[in-house]
């Protein structure tokens, strides 16, 4: 009996122990997180991917009642950020604030060290903001079918700026260039304000550039909008069209998500979704992201996943059109 008795109980501890290892993972889960979180960000403090992240950050701190750890890790077109993510341990505690860039970059670069659709999973989109098209006053063109025309009378000779391949600006003029059949010159600039020093001065036929960068420019009347990348007209600047109200089918918005390292259990990219999706209704948090530009949109996991796939298709066709080569 006493043998039976000892049997019995070794087998009971073996069973209990199984049992609390497999509820291990979901007891994790359940208190996540309960140590400071990373979010690793590709563009240089400062910038407002940067600002926009960092709002985020701050608010999910309060949230969380941790740490968010922005860490920048700048250069090689934001996929610095997006490799570090890739290989860091899917537990949660890497997050990734992954902008437009990554679903460019597979089309820019030849190798890159990681794979997107394999290694990195979406969480939540966050928001977005539209370009704006605009050029000096002296221009003849008074809206954006007249520019079209004007590039298409003179192939070859109209100009426009921006700081480089692949940026937002240039996949712009890039889509124009597609849907429409224009002949352009991109120069590219060291810097954003360069190419803003030359456009006032009307050394440069035209820049598209994030909307927020020539609200001031336009109302006080040294620059001219032709037109917003967004499908419809912007509230910042309701008196500007829609490129697409000349270009159907022109569309390009500047947004922002949260990633993290594929692996990552459902249970905390959920959790980190609504999350998010609960900071991003705080008033205060769309205040500061509207002084930013930024419009608040909210993708759960499934949506974003949905809307990053489209957007890597969409570039690719727009980079393969502009024969753009990959570095």
């Amino acid at each position: 009996m006493k043998i039976a008795a000892l049997a019995s109980l070794v087998a009971c501890v073996f069973v209990s122990a199984g049992a609390l290892a497999a509820q291990g993972p979901a007891k994790a889960d359940a208190v996540y997180p309960a140590r400071p979180v990373r979010l690793l960000m590709g563009p240089a403090a400062g910038g407002p991917t940067d600002a926009v992240g960092r709002v985020l950050a701050t608010r999910l701190n309060e949230i969380w009642a941790q740490p968010v750890i922005v860490e920048n890790r700048p250069g090689a077109g934001n996929t610095i950020a997006t490799a570090a993510a890739a290989k860091a341990t899917a537990d949660g505690y890497t997050l990734l604030f992954c902008p437009i860039s990554d679903a460019v970059a597979p089309s820019l670069y030849k190798k890159l060290p990681y794979d997107f659709t394999r290694e990195i999973a979406p969480v939540a989109h966050v928001g977005a903001t539209p370009n704006i098209f605009v050029v000096h006053p002296s221009s003849p063109a008074k809206n954006m079918k007249e520019w079209i025309a004007l590039a298409k009378a003179n192939p070859g000779k109209l100009n426009y700026g921006g700081q480089g391949i692949g940026q937002s600006g240039h996949l712009s003029m890039e889509l124009l260039r597609m849907l429409t059949g224009i002949d352009v010159v991109y120069v590219p600039y060291k810097s954003v304000g360069l190419v803003v020093t030359d456009l006032l001065a009307g050394r440069m036929d035209a820049q598209v550039t994030n909307l927020p960068a020539h609200v001031e420019n336009v109302r006080n009347g040294k620059l001219r909008a032709l037109g917003v990348t967004s499908a419809k007209r912007s509230a910042r600047l309701p008196e500007v069209p829609a490129i697409a109200e000349t270009v159907p089918g022109f569309e390009l918005m500047v947004w922002y998500g949260v990633c993290a390292p594929a692996g990552v259990s459902g249970n905390i990219v959920n959790k980190v979704a609504a999350d998010v999706q609960q900071a991003l209704a705080s008033p205060d948090v769309q205040k500061k992201m509207e002084g930013y530009g930024v419009d608040v949109q909210y993708m759960a996991p499934p949506q974003f996943g949905a809307y990053i796939k489209a957007e890597t298709a969409k570039w690719a066709k727009v980079i393969r059109a502009g024969g753009i080569q990959p570095q």
